[in-house]
Parts: structure tokens; C-alpha cells; sequence
């Protein structure tokens, strides 16, 4: 099963649906969002284009989202996987032992570590402000993990 991590949209609706259409076209069922989406809108828009289940976790950008959860784990496909906006809080995560993957947001920037034998990973930005928009695909099946980078995937269109 592959999934497809994402964060910081901050809005940024024409690089998150590219993303989604990108998502539909691979057959991608479920998103994991870090956090930073903004507004309602951009939920419901997101929701509505998107052809499986988008999961959300509020970010320090998501004032009126107190509905969401500030974290969240999930298990698919025999692995154990949270996420949080808050890199403090996904080393934290990844430091109890209890997943095989973190994912976490806010610093914009893709990273990649090793937490024991947790792999604790950033995708990076939806919304483009600091770096080249980019977000992530984990496959659970071959455990392995692919950034992707939105400019990369139009020019293949």
C-alpha cells in the first residue's frame, strides 16, 4: 500500500490539488496531512477532489481547526505510523519505540532520520514559501520512501 505524506499547505490550493490530481492518477488512497492546512476551505476542497481519505493533524497555522487532533497514529499495512506538526513532538514520538514512522511538518524542509528503528521524516512543503513545494510517498509493502518534487511531476504531464 502506498500513502502519501504531505504538509504546511498554508493554503496554497493549486499546489495541493496538482498534488491530489498527481495522487489520483497513481491510484493513492489515503493522504496524511502534518498539519498547516489553514482553513476549512482548503479541507473541504481538498476532500472533495481527492478520491480516497485525507487525514489531518492541526499545525500552529490552524487557528479556527480545533476540531482536528494535534496527533494522530494510524496502522496500515503492518506498520505502526504517527504524525504530528511539531518536530519536538515526533522526536518524542519516535524516541517511545511504538512506531516504525513519524511524520512530521513545520520546518518546511524534507528530512530523514533514523530514531532507533523508527525513520522519522519531514516531507517538506505543499505551499512552496521557503522551498521547492515537495511531499512524500511511503510504500508499506517495500518500506521504502520517495520525495517527490511538485515542478518534477508537471514537466511529466
Amino acid at each position: 500500500m502506498k500513502i502519501a505524506i504531505v504538509s504546511d499547505t498554508h493554503d496554497n490550493l493549486a499546489n495541493f490539488n496538482k498534488i491530489i490530481n498527481w495522487l489520483n492518477k497513481e491510484k493513492i488512497k489515503i493522504i496524511l496531512h502534518c498539519g498547516d492546512i489553514c482553513n476549512q476551505e482548503t479541507i473541504d476542497e481538498a476532500v472533495k477532489n481527492f478520491k480516497g481519505e485525507i487525514k489531518f493533524v492541526r499545525g500552529n497555522g490552524d487557528f479556527d481547526l480545533n476540531d482536528i487532533p494535534e496527533k494522530m497514529e494510524i496502522e496500515l499495512g503492518n506498520k505502526k505510523i504517527g504524525f504530528v506538526h511539531y518536530p519536538k513532538i515526533a522526536k518524542e514520538m519516535a524516541d517511545s519505540g511504538k512506531y516504525d514512522l513519524v511524520f512530521y511538518g513545520h520546518t518546511h524542509k524534507p528530512w530523514e532520520e533514523k530514531v532507533d528503528n523508527c525513520r522519522l521524516v519531514n516531507p517538506g512543503e505543499v505551499a512552496g514559501q521557503r522551498f521547492k513545494p515537495t511531499f512524500a510517498i511511503y510504500d508499506t509493502q517495500t518500506d521504502s520512501l520517495e520525495l517527490k518534487i511538485l515542478e518534477k511531476l508537471q514537466k511529466l504531464d
